[in-house]
């Protein structure tokens, strides 16, 4: 009987110390029996939107340490009414996909740029870092509880994933939360352009800065996006679905437009885009600059001066929800500039859609199989 106890004492011990191998394993093989579609949406159907899906991963960060996953099955918070959150803006979030491939499998595309890209946000914002292990086992579990919305390869879909950073607690004064939840939601989207890329005019906003230099305008927290929605839905009043942002300091400087990064092509031939510490740095962007020079394209990265957009062939806002975004003109007050159809960054864009589907070996680390 001691030696029967003396064992299960143990077990028990090494169940808990190794609970997240478990539930990691738990959770591959739960999903093993569900195929990806297996919801059986009108695929072709889904734009850019909210979609429900069945659960999101969430953890919490209390007294130094973040606590196992807990999996919640509908998409609400229950949050303290003073949280840093709702009062102060402490948060940072990502966006990331995951596709169904050409060889049935689900890979989860560039998730160590986003995780780099969360950390260096949450130390801007006085938040604890999410180590990688766990920013990881968040964005696969919250595939796997999900598989059955990840969009069937060749409907050009994606399950696009959505992990968050937030200071929750009572927190009255401005100050650091008494606890953080990191959490990864998601939902199904679908081909943003279907009958082939649509290239968009582009206003240049004059009335409003989107950051301000040494401030917060390479941290993809909420505040940044909140301030766009007004410009935004003012130059859309005026036929332009996309704005443009200048250098707050100088107004001299291309930034970047409302949601994305700037990427032009020179008289050269070379890959241009803007460098400044109060632009966020795209994921998308990182991806392009690094496939660039295998098809022929010099990278440029630097400061990129109003005037010489006259001199660029090719422009394109980058982001994950749609890689590229071709731009047939940019206006600035009676001036307007415009642009041939891009072909360069078509072809990064061909390849970029190509790895994330496996249609193309990755030789560059960019995907991972989620079990």
């Amino acid at each position: 009987k001691k030696s029967f106890r003396t064992h299960t004492a143990m077990l028990r011990q090494w169940t808990r110390k190794n609970a997240r191998i478990i539930q990691r394993f738990q959770s591959s093989r739960s999903c093993l029996s569900v195929a990806p579609g297996s919801k059986n949406l009108d695929w072709d159907s889904l734009g850019f939107a909210y979609v429900p899906t069945d659960a999101m991963v969430t953890y919490t960060y209390k007294d130094g340490k973040w606590s196992e996953a807990e999996v919640l099955t509908e998409p609400y918070f229950k949050l303290n009414a003073f949280s840093n959150i709702l009062h102060y803006g402490q948060g940072v979030f990502e966006g990331l996909k995951a596709h169904c491939c050409a060889d049935g499998k689900v890979r989860v595309f560039n998730s160590d740029m986003n995780w780099e890209r969360m950390r260096n946000g949450a130390h801007r914002l006085g938040m604890p870092e999410v180590p990688l292990e766990l920013f990881t086992e968040g964005v696969d579990s919250a595939v796997s509880k999900n598989i059955g919305y990840v969009p069937p390869y060749g409907h050009g879909g994606s399950l696009y994933l959505r992990p968050l950073l937030f200071g929750q607690g009572a927190q009255l004064g401005l100050g650091a939360a008494p606890e953080y939840t990191f959490a990864v939601m998601c939902a199904p989207v679908g081909a943003y352009y279907k009958s082939g890329l649509k290239a968009v005019k582009s206003l240049v906003i004059d009335e409003y800065d989107r950051a301000a230099p040494f401030g917060v305008g390479n941290v993809k927290c909420p505040g940044n996006y909140a301030a766009d929605v007004r410009p935004a839905k003012e130059a859309a009043e005026k036929g332009y679905p996309i704005a443009l942002y200048l250098d707050a300091k100088e107004r001299k400087y291309i930034e970047e437009f409302s949601t994305s990064n700037f990427i032009g092509i020179n008289e050269k031939g070379n890959y241009v885009t803007p460098k400044s510490d109060s632009i966020l740095p795209s994921t998308t962007n990182k991806v392009l600059m690094k496939l660039a020079p295998d098809l022929g394209m010099e990278v440029e990265e630097r400061p990129v001066a109003y005037d010489e957009l006259k001199s660029f062939s090719e422009v394109a806002a980058c982001g994950t929800a749609v890689v590229l975004t071709p731009i047939a003109s940019v206006t600035r007050g009676n001036e307007t500039i415009e642009f041939q159809e891009i072909s360069k960054l078509k072809a990064l864009y061909e390849k970029v859609k190509a790895l994330q589907v496996g249609e193309e070996e990755d030789a560059y680390g960019l995907t991972r199989v989620v079990e």
